[in-house]
């Protein structure tokens, strides 16, 4: 049975755009192909939740090879980017230095619990649950079209 949603996605305003990709870019490394993170929708009013969004397109890189015929968006890729919104969060209201690079530590507690198809707005939520000054823990969640697809708890760590 999945777990309660970390928020109730309906009673934010998600149509503004608050961090765009250039922006999200100068703290999330990852380029190119494995930037899966687009933008910041939501930033909670006491900064103790964030919601981005990664866009799906059938032109995506994976979606010709996962699966022929009928994409669907990698599971490992949904944590992929789960993280590097944890990792987001994390370097714009935790970190001392905001310039460290954040490698994924490990994944506790994963679920994955519907198919995620092109085209799609994957919305993924993070939440911290404990941070420190080199590492945390997120809980995270993905949704689209309001519906839970990928629960999990995010493990980060400065490298």
């Amino acid at each position: 049975m999945p777990s309660q949603p970390l928020v109730d996605l309906s009673t934010l305003d998600l149509s503004r755009v608050l961090v765009g990709p250039d922006e999200v870019r100068q703290l999330c490394l990852q380029r190119n192909r494995f930037a899966l993170l687009d933008s910041i929708l939501h930033i909670g009013e006491d900064r103790s939740l964030v919601v981005g969004c990664k866009d799906l397109t059938g032109d995506d890189w994976w979606a010709a090879d996962h699966i022929p015929g009928r994409p669907i968006f990698p599971g490992v890729l949904q944590l992929e980017a789960a993280a590097q919104l944890a990792a987001w969060h994390f370097l714009s209201f935790h970190a001392v230095d905001k310039s460290q690079f954040v490698g994924f530590g490990g994944l506790n507690e994963t679920r994955f619990r519907g198919i995620v198809t092109p085209p799609a707005c994957l919305l993924l939520v993070a939440k911290p649950v404990r941070v420190r000054s080199t590492m945390f823990t997120y809980a995270a969640q993905a949704f689209v079209e309001g519906k839970l697809v990928m629960e999990t708890e995010i493990l980060g760590v400065s490298v």
